[in-house]
């Protein structure tokens, strides 16, 4: 099973008014653990960001300047997507953001949802939590993810803390690896949470001394009538 966690940051809320995706952020999981196959760009997007826009997210025009645009990473992009189920948190406005780059393509794919499938998180926590703030760090609240390096948005850093609030919110974590950015845009070292586990798994199994007090235990609750056989040796 593979899911791709993402998220983006834009020049501003609307397509209708043209803005732009300036920044992708994909976390790869396969059965539901962290592959490190992580996906981000940042992205020229020809056109100034809006001062609200930065306020949020805190990427300049200036920051920009050098970066490819979609079109260089679109083809890439569309690969490592292919096939996936793309988990993203109020997934419209991604989707939509998605689409309308796509769009913009000499030859563009059909839209997304038609070549991924595509769940919603904060659909899903809505369910979940009714009446309740739904937001991430909402959510990073509610199932003890830290997101204190989350001063400002950022595609991959959210990317990365949405994927621990989704195994949470589906059954538990897995291992995950965290990364906040510097001032600069560049990303900091990773640091990894939760340890992968390596190699065959150890099997620890019970000493004749352990056997034989289980036994006894077994033997004890049988006589004052329990059943023998719920309590397998």
């Amino acid at each position: 099973m593979r899911q791709i966690v993402l998220d983006t940051e834009t020049t501003g809320l609307e397509t209708r008014d043209d803005h732009r995706i300036i920044e992708i952020g994909c976390v790869e999981l396969r059965s539901r653990r962290a592959t490190g196959n992580n996906f981000w760009h940042y992205l020229q997007p020809d056109r100034l960001i809006d001062e609200g826009a930065i306020a949020v997210h805190g990427i300049t025009n200036e920051m920009l300047a050098e970066k490819p645009r979609f079109a260089d990473v679109a083809e890439e992009f569309v690969e490592y997507l292919r096939g996936a189920e793309l988990i993203i948190h109020n997934a419209a406005f991604d989707v939509g953001f998605l689409d309308h780059e796509f769009a913009k393509l000499e030859t563009p794919p059909p839209p997304l949802a038609e070549w991924c499938t595509i769940t919603d998180t904060l659909t899903m926590a809505r369910e979940m939590h009714p009446g309740q703030r739904n937001s991430l760090d909402a959510l990073c609240k509610r199932y003890d993810v830290d997101n204190s390096g989350r001063d400002l948005h950022g595609a991959l850093l959210d990317a990365q803390l949405l994927a621990e609030v989704y195994l949470a919110m589906t059954g538990g974590q897995q291992t995950i690896e965290l990364a906040a950015e510097e001032d600069d845009g560049q990303p900091r070292e990773v640091v990894r949470l939760f340890q992968p586990l390596t190699g065959r798994p150890r099997v620890i199994r019970a000493s004749d001394a352990e056997r034989a007090e289980h036994a006894s235990r077994v033997q004890a609750m049988v006589d004052k009538g329990a059943p023998e056989r719920v309590w397998p040796d």
